[in-house]
């Protein structure tokens, strides 16, 4: 099989061993290195704070279908903190490079190389990329040109969230202006993107979050990208609120928690709505009602964007769609980068410790 992503070793998932050209990437080298390239690396899984170290890699050789980039930034997403973990439905061989997502500048290409060139942006096409790291040899089919004029937190973070959110709104049911959806974890990263993408459609919004400190500032922030309801899962079970659903009736509702919050969200939507599940943060399974289904026929979806991702890599012409859109909106500034906090990659360990803290709504970008 050809070369795949920038992890730069094999890994195994439910997708089978995907051998690539960064296999010959050589860890913690005694040779010479053709260029120093500092990486995170992980060796074993655990902690995050305690098994990923800073090291330096041997960049190999470029090859004739290969791309040599520049990494320029790489957030830190819950996917990633899980795949260390070792609790991702898809994990690496080890040794591995940490990261799935990024936006990398093109600094050469090899012979054959014809559809990227020296100074295109570029971010991974797929899940397992190890982002975290200065610079990379990739195969050329393992990276998805976007625009170079986005700003770089926005182009850092386009390909996962903003992703996600596109394909939930377009892909399940038909959404039209004055039409309500209803979301839990509103101030995730997809989140945030969802309120900002349905506000451009003229769909609304009804957004719930977990109770918290500061939470009047949390509710200011997601009205100002376009909420138009944002209320906590405590407000959720009062019947005070069922009088906001009488002129409000969703008929989608997105979940990333699972749990409770997910059978108080489906008592909202409408019958026949239809409930996508994309995330698990409670780690709690989703529990619906009989009656939800015989006497609601409410319909109950999950979404992968990866999965997507591999199911529509026949046809690159969908990706490059999907991040035009995105980038659309962007440039109108209907799309923005979520609340983020900026570090060069020798402060990782504080990076990572802000983004395993509760209740943050700060995404951290590691700038290269």
């Amino acid at each position: 099989m050809g070369t795949m992503g920038f992890i730069g070793l094999r890994y195994m998932g439910r997708f089978g061993v995907c051998p690539s050209r960064f296999g010959s990437l050589t860890l913690g080298s005694r040779g010479i290195p053709r260029r120093a390239v500092s990486a995170l690396v992980f060796r074993a899984h655990g902690d995050p704070a305690e098994v990923l170290r800073l090291e330096e890699l041997e960049l190999p050789a470029l090859g004739e279908t290969e791309v040599k980039v520049r990494m320029l930034a790489a957030p830190i997403n819950p996917a990633d903190i899980n795949m260390v973990q070792g609790s991702y439905a898809i994990l690496p061989s080890l040794p591995a490079v940490g990261g799935n997502e990024g936006v990398a500048e093109v600094e050469e290409v090899g012979a054959k190389v014809d559809r990227l060139k020296r100074g295109d942006w570029v971010v991974p096409s797929d899940l397992g990329s190890g982002t975290w790291r200065t610079v990379a040899v990739c195969a050329e089919t393992s990276l998805q040109r976007i625009p170079n004029r986005l700003p770089l937190a926005m182009a850092a973070t386009l390909s996962v969230n903003p992703c996600t959110a596109l394909r939930m709104l377009h892909d399940f049911i038909p959404l039209n202006p004055g039409d309500f959806l209803i979301q839990n974890g509103a101030n995730s990263g997809v989140g945030q993107s969802v309120i900002q993408i349905a506000a451009s459609m003229g769909v609304k919004t009804i957004n719930i979050v977990r109770k918290r400190p500061e939470l009047e500032a949390l509710i200011a922030q997601l009205k100002a990208l376009g909420a138009d309801h944002v209320f906590t899962e405590e407000d959720l079970r009062k019947p005070a609120l069922n009088d906001v659903f009488k002129d409000a009736e969703p008929r989608l509702a997105l979940n990333c928690v699972g749990g409770k919050a997910t059978v108080d969200m489906l008592r909202h939507l409408v019958n026949g709505g239809t409930m996508v599940t994309y995330g698990g943060m409670s780690r709690k399974p989703v529990t619906v009602p009989t009656s939800a289904l015989i006497f609601r026929n409410l319909n109950i979806r999950g979404f992968w964007v990866t999965q997507w991702k591999k199911d529509n890599a026949h046809d690159p012409s969908r990706f490059d769609a999907m991040l035009e859109e995105l980038a659309a909106l962007c440039r109108t500034g209907r799309l923005v980068s979520p609340a983020l906090s900026e570090y060069p990659l020798k402060d990782y360990r504080e990076a990572l410790d802000n983004a395993m803290q509760p209740y943050s709504s700060r995404k951290q970008l590691l700038v290269m």
